[in-house]
């Protein structure tokens, strides 16, 4: 078992203050979006084994079988397939969808062929793997997720009284589903931008007058003002999870969080299609192609289980469970045919014989027993094999 030291991303989109409570460190007063750990080659996790520092990624490069168990490297090959972040959101982030592993696929290898170079501002697929995520609040945590039924859109839209939305309003009671989700958003990603930004700007002067269920996206035009997606963005539910609640983003889902403290699990990939909320490259044509254009419930979860409560999700790259250690309880001993990587987020527990803080992260090569005891919240990421 390695105790890991990560990478803290400083994304301008970050709080300030989130990440730096949480460690119990005086805050620098730049951004700090986002603590990785893992094996992902934008930041890999560092740890010592008595030759000195080096990454996780070289020792599981190193031995791939022994680090992550012949059963995890048949199924998924010699990397780990998952990525663990504390993310802490202080600005929304981008509207965005991911595509599925083999829209992943064929995308990479469209791109690769053409020549668009890894890190052009315009490449959309940076790998040719998918990227299914699930967000557990630590914090309340506020987001965007999955589309309102277009009617609900719709009433909505029309209460701002803007007239030049009514256009829009029209267009989603006019067509069935899909149709009307897919006309709206081309809609509104490809209007000419100055006409487009008045109408970001009168939208929001009314959401914000009207606050309520409006108040969420009136929040938009302050960080992105004349931003199409600000309109996009009403499209979709907003959710707003409690500490210890959560939600999975399947491939397609959109969605954007928008502000507060959580833990993030997701597969090993950098794929992402933006719609809106951002400065970055939004490809229209490549968007629709990806979205799911259905209307949905986000599905918030409350973890399932006694002892480890496990968040459900229908991928096997991950699986994301979290321990509630209390007074006096007996040990927890945890399964050992899969690696994982354990995250402290409250109290002193122990890890084998390592006591953990707030923040601390250790990784487990598959096969290696460990037993967690002492009082605080662990999570748990792994693999299905």
């Amino acid at each position: 078992m390695d105790r890991l030291t990560n990478t803290i991303r400083p994304y301008a989109w970050g709080s300030t203050t989130a990440i730096p409570r949480l460690l119990g460190v005086e805050p620098t007063g730049e951004p700090q979006a986002e603590m990785w750990m893992g094996a992902h080659p934008g930041a890999p996790s560092r740890l010592d084994r008595g030759a000195g520092e080096t990454t996780l990624a070289d020792v599981i490069a190193a031995d791939p079988e022994r680090e992550l168990g012949a059963a995890t490297v048949a199924k998924f090959g010699s990397r780990l397939p998952f990525l663990l972040k504390i993310l802490a959101a202080g600005a929304p982030l981008s509207l965005q969808v991911h595509p599925d592993l083999e829209q992943a696929r064929a995308g990479y290898a469209d791109e690769e062929r053409r020549g668009v170079p890894i890190d052009a501002a315009h490449r959309n697929y940076k790998d040719p793997n998918h990227k299914p995520e699930m967000i557990c609040a630590l914090t309340p945590f506020d987001g965007l997720c999955g589309f309102r039924p277009p009617a609900e859109a719709a009433a909505l839209l029309a209460g701002l009284e803007v007239d030049s939305l009514k256009p829009y309003v029209d267009l989603l009671r006019a067509q069935p589903q899909e149709a009307a989700l897919r006309e709206m958003l081309t809609a509104v990603l490809t209007a000419d931008r100055a006409e487009m930004a008045r109408t970001v700007a009168e939208a929001a002067a009314a959401a914000e007058r009207i606050g309520g269920p409006y108040a969420p996206y009136a929040s938009l035009v302050h960080h992105f003002p004349g931003d199409p997606g600000v309109i996009a963005a009403m499209l979709l539910n907003h959710v707003r999870l409690q500490p210890g609640e959560a939600m999975f983003l399947g491939a397609g889902v959109p969605h954007a969080y928008l502000d507060g403290l959580g833990v993030e699990l997701l597969a090993n990939s950098d794929n992402v299609l933006r719609a809106g909320l951002t400065p970055k490259h939004v490809d229209v044509p490549e968007l629709l192609k990806i979205v799911k254009l259905e209307a949905g419930d986000p599905a918030v979860q409350r973890p399932e289980g006694n002892g480890e409560e496990v968040y459900e999700s229908p991928i096997d790259e991950f699986r994301l469970s979290r321990f509630a250690l209390a007074p006096g309880a007996a040990p927890r001993v945890l399964p050992d045919a899969t690696p994982q990587i354990l995250l402290c987020t409250a109290g002193r527990p122990t890890a084998g014989d390592m006591m953990l803080a707030p923040g601390d992260s250790v990784f487990v090569p598959a096969g290696e027993t460990v037993e967690l005891s002492g009082t605080g919240t662990v999570f748990r990421a792994t693999v299905i094999v």
